[in-house]
């Protein structure tokens, strides 16, 4: 009987003690180790008006935070502000290419062949119109001119008899078939010596000039246009005729621009709007272009269409060819926007910093990153389209945002 009682008090003690390890259990884990009960009644929110809840939701929903002390977001130079609706003038990036007209590009030939005899320019050189480029010579030359003189000798000749023919046939004593057939010579060498009068001055000689003692052996080549000599196509002893450009002349007081729009931009450009550009591989320099033309066929089986722009002010630098990256100025528009200063950018994203939460007590200010896509620049305020949606009102930083992200990045690396 005694025993039997030890038992069941021996089993009720050790119920109980496993009773008492359970319980304690259960509320250890009601509670994180570490965890305070501090009240964060005493916290003022910014305008975003975050509370605690909220900071926590945010926390577990993987807002991105970065935590500054008054003393430190003061010596940094923070400024913040709010998300602003601003009128800016829109725009459309598009390359295009640098173009002189044909008009204004000319090529020195020669009408005969020969031999270059002489050279007097060279590539870059600047040329007026009229100018020499160079000699030819061939013997042709001089047998063109020999056969002219002999022509004009012929005609002398050939009017005397014709005179002749003429008294004899008014005086019954010449026969009309004569008069006739001298009549038809002296045509006959009129009309060579108009031809070869043509030649002659097509090759810059004036056969007014000619004589027997000053034929001569070579022609001159000259500019048919001011401008720059852009290449030189021969060398002295070369051979050319018509077919063979002696030099390439470009007149870049007339260049313009092609600049290369896709279809669907094409309703937002008309004639007399104003480009802004730069040379793609020289960004150092602005200049200016306004539209005169737009084209109305694509380019080159792709869905670019050619809008022509005439160049403004100083052309200096700007060569046929160049490739060219423009800025088109459309009209103005009202957009979300921030100063181009509160804009960072981290891994290729862009990104506001927002003030989520200010504690009066440590006087810790708490930032969010929050992601944008950046649009229009303007006037240093730039297009945002918000990648979060933000509470209405929220403080951005407007300033020294640069240095928060540096903070941020620099405590993430910390806890990686």
């Amino acid at each position: 009987m005694n025993n039997k009682y030890s038992i069941s008090n021996i089993n009720y003690f050790l119920l109980s003690f496993v009773s008492l390890i359970i319980v304690t259990g259960f509320i250890s884990c009601g509670k994180k180790s570490g965890e305070t009960n501090d009240n964060p009644a005493g916290d003022t929110l910014s305008a975003a008006k975050y509370d605690t809840g909220a900071e926590l939701g945010a926390k577990q929903q993987g807002s991105i935070l970065a935590e500054l002390t008054a003393e430190q977001a003061k010596s940094i130079g923070v400024e913040t502000g709010t998300i602003e609706q601003k009128q800016l003038t829109a725009s459309l990036k598009a390359n295009g290419i640098l173009n002189v007209p044909n008009q204004n590009k000319a090529n020195a030939t020669t009408l005969y062949g020969g031999v270059i005899k002489t050279l007097n320019v060279q590539a870059g050189g600047i040329i007026k119109k009229g100018d020499l480029i160079a000699t030819i010579s061939n013997t042709q030359y001089i047998q063109l001119q020999e056969d002219y003189l002999t022509v004009k000798s012929k005609i002398i000749l050939a009017e005397q008899e014709n005179n002749r023919q003429k008294d004899l046939s008014k005086n019954n004593a010449g026969l009309a078939a004569t008069l006739q057939a001298s009549e038809a010579d002296l045509k006959i060498l009129k009309t060579r010596e108009a031809s070869l009068d043509r030649q002659i001055t097509l090759m810059g000689i004036n056969p007014e000039t000619l004589s027997n003692s000053n034929l001569q052996s070579s022609l001159s080549i000259k500019s048919p246009m001011s401008g720059v000599v852009s290449h030189v196509n021969v060398k002295i002893g070369s051979y050319v005729d018509v077919s063979t450009p002696v030099a390439e002349i470009i007149d870049n007081s007339q260049i313009h621009l092609d600049l290369f729009v896709y279809e669907k931009d094409l309703s937002k450009l008309k004639v007399g709007q104003v480009i802004h550009f730069t040379l793609t591989n020289n960004a150092g320099k602005e200049y200016d272009a306004e539209i005169y033309g737009i084209s109305n066929s694509f380019e080159d089986n792709s869905k670019a269409i050619a809008v022509h722009c005439n160049v403004k002010g100083d052309k200096t630098g700007l060569i046929d060819g160049m490739s060219i990256t423009a800025l088109v100025s459309l009209s103005d528009a009202t957009v979300t926007a921030v100063p181009s200063s509160a804009i960072v950018n981290f891994q290729g994203q862009d990104y506001i910093f927002i003030v989520f939460k200010t504690d009066i007590k440590t006087g810790i200010i708490t930032y969010e990153r929050i992601a944008v896509a950046k649009g229009t620049n303007d006037v240093g305020y730039s297009e945002i389209t918000l990648l979060k949606e933000i509470p209405a009102g929220s403080k951005i930083v407007t300033k020294g945002a640069f240095f928060i992200l540096a903070k941020q990045t620099n405590m993430e690396e910390d806890e990686g």
